[in-house]
């Protein structure tokens, strides 16, 4: 139970953190009000985070805390394509309405250049778990090719998350992620579908 408590003093921490750096910056939020907001202490800030800057690297648990919240709303009888897509289209709705895009390229910027543990790696996160799983169940349904292992999808679906967040970085927001997503993830993902025997 303790170690329960302690994860989510550490999650509500992170989630005030990305609600203040949303609604007036990342500049202008002080540790002093997300530790306010989250109703947590100082002791358990600098308990879990060193600094302000520390919780940059969070932004993964974030969309974790999303991938959670989204497994329930999930039906077994909806096609494992339909439900990559489905997935894709609520991460991309979250990061567009409430996540910065200048955080999210620093993020992106950061888990390029540091020599430690890059977070959006990190094949023990709900994110990878459940897509394991959803492209599992799709190949041993045949909704699914089995040209490519379980393992292989997984990093190309995400290697295509990770291109269109990049990008959208990259031009400044100037056009929707959400939308655009929509158009280029069943273009992206047409090669995990079963190849039509030719007669």
């Amino acid at each position: 139970m303790a170690k329960k408590n302690l994860r989510n003093t550490r999650g509500k921490i992170v989630n005030a953190a990305w609600k203040l750096f949303y609604e007036q910056g990342y500049e202008e939020t002080t540790v002093e009000e997300i530790i306010e907001l989250s109703r947590t202490s100082k002791g358990s800030f600098y308990h879990y985070f060193d600094g302000k800057d520390a919780l940059l690297s969070t932004l993964s648990v974030l969309f974790d805390d999303k991938y959670e919240a989204l497994i329930e709303s999930l039906s077994p009888d909806l096609p494992a394509m339909e439900t990559l897509l489905f997935l894709n289209k609520e991460l991309f709705l979250m990061v567009e309405n409430s996540i910065p895009i200048d955080l999210l390229s620093r993020l992106l910027s950061t888990q390029l250049t540091i020599s430690g543990e890059k977070h959006l790696l990190d094949q023990n996160r709900t994110y990878y778990k459940l897509l394991k799983k959803i492209i599992c169940r799709g190949q041993e349904k045949g909704e699914i090719s089995d040209r490519f292992t379980v393992r292989e999808m997984v990093k190309l679906y995400a290697l295509c998350e990770r291109a269109l967040l990049y990008d959208w970085c990259l031009c400044g927001g100037e056009y929707s992620l959400l939308q655009y997503s929509i158009q280029t993830m069943p273009v992206f993902l047409g090669g995990f579908l079963p190849e039509v025997s030719q007669l």
